[in-house]
C-alpha cells in the first residue's frame, strides 16, 4: 500500500475510532443534508461482527475505514471515511482501491456505491475513479446518487 500503511479487518477493538471517524468525517453534512448522513448512522458493531469494515492504519495508529458487503449480486462500497487529519493524503482512494481488490478477489463483476445528493463533492471525485452513474432516488430518506464500476 505504502510506507506505514496497512489495511486490515476491523475488530471490536477499533469500534470507538469507527464511530469517532464516521462522525468526523461526515458531521460537516449533518447543516448541508438536514439530518445525519446514513453512515453517522451505521451499526458498526454488526459490520464489524460480519467482516464488513476494514480499517487503514497509518503509522500504527488509525487513520480511516471502509465498509463493504455484497448487495444484490454485486460488491458494494457502502462508506469511506477517513479521519479530517489524514484527509487528502489519498488514504480514500486507497480504501477504495482495496475494497473493489475484495470485490475481484470474491468473484464479483461489478462494485456499486451510493452518496447522497447534497454531498456534491462525490458527484465528480467517484466519476475520476471510473464510476459511471447509475441512477438517483430517495431511498430511506436520502436523496441518493448511485453509481456503479466494472470490476
Amino acid at each position: 500500500m505504502g510506507e506505514g500503511i496497512t489495511v486490515r479487518m476491523a475488530t471490536d477493538e477499533d469500534l470507538d475510532a469507527i464511530r469517532a471517524c464516521a462522525q468526523q468525517a461526515y458531521g460537516k453534512y449533518v447543516e448541508r443534508i438536514g439530518k445525519p448522513p446514513a453512515p453517522m448512522l451505521a451499526d458498526f458493531a454488526g459490520l464489524i461482527g460480519a467482516g464488513n469494515i476494514h480499517v487503514l492504519e497509518y503509522k500504527g495508529s488509525f487513520a480511516g475505514y471502509v465498509t463493504v458487503f455484497a448487495l444484490d449480486g454485486d460488491w458494494h462500497l457502502d462508506s469511506v471515511a477517513i479521519i479530517p487529519q489524514h484527509q487528502g493524503a489519498g488514504f480514500g482512494r486507497m480504501l477504495i482501491a482495496h475494497a473493489e481488490e475484495l470485490g475481484r478477489e470474491g468473484g464479483y463483476s461489478r462494485i456499486t456505491l451510493y452518496t447522497n445528493a447534497k454531498m456534491t463533492e462525490n458527484l465528480s471525485y467517484y466519476p475520476k475513479l471510473g464510476y459511471a452513474e447509475i441512477g438517483r432516488r430517495p431511498e430511506d430518506g436520502y436523496d441518493r446518487v448511485f453509481f456503479s464500476k466494472p470490476l
